[in-house]
């Protein structure tokens, strides 16, 4: 079943943007009604706001620190992700300079609305006589709220979760091949894979051949992870990996141009990279151990398709590359170090304990930050993005 998805997603990306902006129009209007139904239902047939307990000890139970781990193993941040989807696909966008800024706030605003409001339901929904009878620990819901509609007699909605249990993952899906085929497709321009993944069609300007790698790829983790909880906390944490490039990328290219031309421009941005940069640290610790290990050694698997095309290519700037990327490899040491002997709330060695493992990861995010903005290099690659700024048509005023 889960083949027949990923094939269905990749069919969808197939052809045109404008047959996806359809379908996704079409799933976002199901996957933002149907929550909020939930949401009104379940509010006007059960409300206890008591359960939120009365003290600190009782709001929080278990303390702070399962809050921060489920945002990472329970799939929280992979929930958020297709955001990025505004940006990757921004040369699709018209008036970029407004509309992906706006794309991300709506896209970021609304899921965060949502998810905060069905968990306050779910809490105030829940008897307080079956919270007194067995506790937070003891509900084994299959569905939670399915089940929760079937037991305030509402059996047409739990229908409908159901049903949008397996029509929502569309949208994501959809967008997340979207996504990862045309990234793919980039890649080739690094000279790092093999260049028939870089062809676009000719007629729709989809990258098809990526689209077809990257399903088959999806189908291969999805056979290797045994469950799909395990599955989206080591996606989640791999995406974390990959946004650490991102606030050391840009920042790099304001020192480096200046002067580029670039319709799309934040005046925040030097206070937002190292945020973001430490936020994203912090969330790929949450992940917990050995999730992090795991995740940063199949990154490291890399490496030896690297250095192939690096000894195709005549070592011409390998030495040179490395000490640009060397921050990035120490960093994913030290990350991997710091979630082994870190606090035991999420399965370190409790070494450093919990919350001064926090303060030890924002330390050194701040530190490799540094080093990571003062080790870019000018190379071919930035040539090749001066060119094509130069042909970027700054939008009037």
């Amino acid at each position: 079943m889960v083949f027949a998805f990923i094939i269905i997603f990749t069919l969808l990306n197939y052809w045109s943007v404008s047959l996806l902006t359809r379908f996704t129009s079409f799933i976002s209007i199901f996957k933002i009604g149907v929550p909020l139904l939930t949401i009104t239902l379940l509010a006007l047939s059960s409300f206890h706001p008591g359960n939120y307990g009365h003290s600190l000890a009782t709001f929080m139970p278990y303390g702070s620190a399962p809050i921060f781990a489920a945002t990472s193993v329970s799939g929280i941040i992979f929930s958020f992700n297709a955001f990025q989807t505004v940006i990757n696909m921004g040369s699709d966008v018209k008036k970029p300079q407004k509309n992906i800024g706006r794309g991300i706030a709506i896209s970021l605003l609304i899921s965060a609305v949502i998810y905060i409001l069905l968990q306050s339901v779910f809490i105030t929904t829940i008897s307080p006589k079956l919270l007194a009878a067995h506790g937070w620990q003891g509900l084994n819901l299959n569905s939670p709220f399915a089940d929760l509609a079937i037991l305030l007699g509402i059996h047409w909605l739990s229908v409908l979760l159901y049903m949008d249990a397996f029509v929502s993952p569309f949208g994501t899906g959809v967008s997340f091949v979207a996504s990862s085929g045309r990234a793919l497709q980039a890649m080739v321009s690094n000279n790092h894979i093999p260049k028939f993944l870089g062809k676009l069609d000719e007629k729709y300007g989809t990258p098809r051949v990526a689209m077809v790698v990257n399903a088959l790829l999806s189908m291969v983790m999805v056979s290797i992870f045994p469950s799909w909880g395990t599955l989206a906390s080591v996606i989640s944490t791999a995406t974390l990996i990959a946004y650490l490039t991102g606030p050391i990328t840009v920042i790099s290219l304001r020192d480096m141009a200046p002067d580029f031309k670039r319709p799309v421009k934040s005046s925040l941005l030097r206070v937002m990279a190292p945020l973001s940069f430490v936020l994203t640290s912090l969330a790929a610790y949450w992940a917990k151990w050995p999730t992090t290990v795991e995740v940063i050694g199949v990154i490291f698997l890399g490496i030896p398709f690297y250095l192939f095309y690096e000894w195709r290519s005549g070592w011409a700037s390998t030495l040179k590359q490395l000490k640009a990327a060397a921050w990035m490899l120490v960093y994913l040491l030290f990350l991997s170090l710091i979630s082994l002997i870190g606090s035991i709330e999420f399965n370190g060695l409790n070494w450093i304990h919990y919350p001064l493992d926090f303060v030890v990861i924002i330390v050194g995010a701040l530190g490799f930050y540094a080093w990571g903005i003062n080790s870019h290099i000018f190379s071919k690659y930035f040539q090749r993005a001066a060119r094509v700024n130069d042909k970027v048509k700054m939008p009037r005023q």
